[in-house]
């Protein structure tokens, strides 16, 4: 039980912006217990989705701040921007599982009000193949 709690926190904050190797946990509890590794990958999955989530609300809760002085976009220039996002935008989405530029696109994601549906199926495909592909080349090592 505390393997899968660790990896799902890892996986969780590995996520948010704040830097974490779940990638690092999930092939240690691989290699060294007998946990099925099914059931690792979706724990792994369901924490890192639930880390973007965390970063799609904070994406949208920054859209409180569009009158501020400080907020990099008129509110004409971010109406476009949500239109072009939706039409040709989302699909980045599939990259949310890249290092360093997959936990901005999830909170980008928040900012252009993607609905929540389809930040859950783009992100849980992309990052539940991550983790999918890293188990396979981890248990072809072992």
């Amino acid at each position: 039980m505390i393997s899968y709690l660790s990896l799902f926190f890892s996986a969780l904050v590995a996520a948010t912006i704040i830097p974490m190797q779940s990638e690092a946990v999930l092939v240690g509890l691989l290699a060294t217990t007998k946990q099925p590794a099914v059931l690792l990958i979706i724990v792994a999955t369901v924490g890192n989705v639930l880390g973007a989530i965390i970063n799609w609300w904070l994406g949208g809760y920054l859209l409180n701040f569009q009158e501020k002085r400080w907020f990099p976009s008129s509110q004409s220039q971010l109406e476009r921007a949500q239109i072009w996002y939706h039409q040709y935008g989302r699909w980045t989405l599939i990259g949310s599982w890249l290092p360093f530029i997959g936990d901005p696109i999830t909170v980008v994601a928040g900012v252009m009000r993607e609905p929540l549906i389809s930040f859950l199926l783009l992100v849980s495909i992309a990052k539940g193949l991550r983790y999918l592909f890293l188990a396979i080349a981890a248990q072809a090592l072992f």
